[in-house]
């Protein structure tokens, strides 16, 4: 109960907080997460400044820090790869069939 004496429901989530947050272009929004915080990881194992990351990369230091908080949408995904391939990781883009769905959708492994 809540603090009026209310019962709270609570039901289970997706795999994609995005999506049950309603957002429209849910998909993309999580594969951005995804890639995001694999380039935090790289920053943080590295102990790279956000400044010294950011000249790696190519891109100002302030877009940088909003992409690794999760403002990434004016952020190319394709962008977002290219940073990974500055900071020496290789990414592999598989395309297979979507199974039984109608429609397919993008997901990404680290490896």
């Amino acid at each position: 109960m809540d603090t009026t004496g209310e019962s709270i429901i609570i039901g289970q989530g997706s795999d994609n907080p995005y999506a049950d947050l309603g957002y429209p272009d849910a998909d993309e929004m999580l594969v951005k997460a995804k890639l995001a915080h694999e380039i935090s990881q790289i920053i943080k194992n590295r102990r790279l400044t956000q400044q010294r990351a950011a000249e790696l990369l190519g891109m100002p230091q302030p877009k940088l820090s909003e992409m690794l908080r999760g403002k990434f949408r004016g952020i190319s995904q394709t962008k977002m790869i290219e940073c990974l391939n500055r900071l020496g990781r290789d990414v592999e883009i598989v395309i297979k069939k979507a199974g039984r769905r109608a429609l397919g959708h993008t997901h990404v492994v680290v490896a």
